[in-house]
């Protein structure tokens, strides 16, 4: 059971900007913008490179959708959406999360 699969059983406390029947979106505790929400399924799903099936494109999809409404929520319109995929690309919980980042300029690359 990682975190976020705690967040999402409500056993640990967290901001919630967003949630439906399979999303769940709340502020990351060591934000590196002044926007910085993460979009996790509540189904886990390890990472983008492990998904696989009809049923976790379709989760994946509905967190997609997810990351653009909470842009909408926090009055963004210039935002970025990141996922990493395994412990080499900087990956610390391995339950599939998207990190929607703005509300300032950001640079190019980003690692």
């Amino acid at each position: 059971m990682t975190i976020f699969t705690k967040i999402i059983n409500r056993e640990i406390p967290s901001d919630i900007v967003y949630e439906d029947d399979d999303v769940l979106a709340f502020r990351d505790i060591n934000p590196v913008a002044p926007t910085h929400v993460l979009v996790i399924p509540k189904r886990p799903i390890v990472s983008v490179g492990a998904a696989d099936g009809t049923d976790d494109a379709a989760l994946m999809g509905k967190c997609m959708a997810a990351c653009r409404a909470v842009a909408e929520l926090e009055g963004l319109t210039d935002f970025r959406v990141v996922s990493n995929s395994g412990a080499g690309a900087g990956q610390s919980v391995f339950h599939l999360h998207f990190h929607v980042i703005g509300g300032r300029k950001l640079g190019w690359p980003p690692g």
